[in-house]
């Protein structure tokens, strides 16, 4: 069942591009604040792209359109990683990050995973259904 399977999920913002333009927002950010010297442009731009790509990935990863375990699974263990290096400050050996982060990872790419295959099968039948020629009535 590799590709996707239908239409692409509506936004939830109509005819909207919101997630596209926080996309482009979030970069234009990124962009200023690299050249400005980082700062606070530079986490903005990074939090407002995330918010848009977390959007559209979850929208098509939990209708069954398109999988992004890995994607999903990755941004809060990269969250959980930052956050340990806030608590405890940089480690020396960075390889021990991976204590913490890993388990989160591997944990949410098997939930996440088993999610999308069953969106993914509710969404083929409905397709087959929907295609399937009725018989007249009467």
């Amino acid at each position: 069942m590799p590709g996707r399977s239908g239409e692409r999920p509506a936004s939830p913002f109509g005819g909207l591009p919101v997630s596209e333009l926080a996309i482009l927002m979030g970069l234009i950010s990124l962009v200023f604040g690299y050249f400005d010297g980082g700062g606070p442009p530079v986490v903005a731009g990074i939090v407002v792209c995330t918010l848009g790509v977390v959007e559209i990935t979850a929208r098509e990863h939990f209708s069954g359109y398109r999988s992004h375990t890995a994607l999903l699974a990755a941004i809060p263990a990269v969250a959980v990683e930052a956050g340990v290096v806030a608590l405890f400050g940089a480690q020396r050996q960075r390889v021990l990050l991976l204590v913490v982060a890993l388990p989160v990872f591997a944990a949410l790419f098997w939930l996440l995973r088993r999610r999308f295959l069953t969106a993914r099968q509710a969404r083929i039948a409905r397709a087959s259904r929907g295609s399937v020629p009725r018989a007249p009535a009467g």
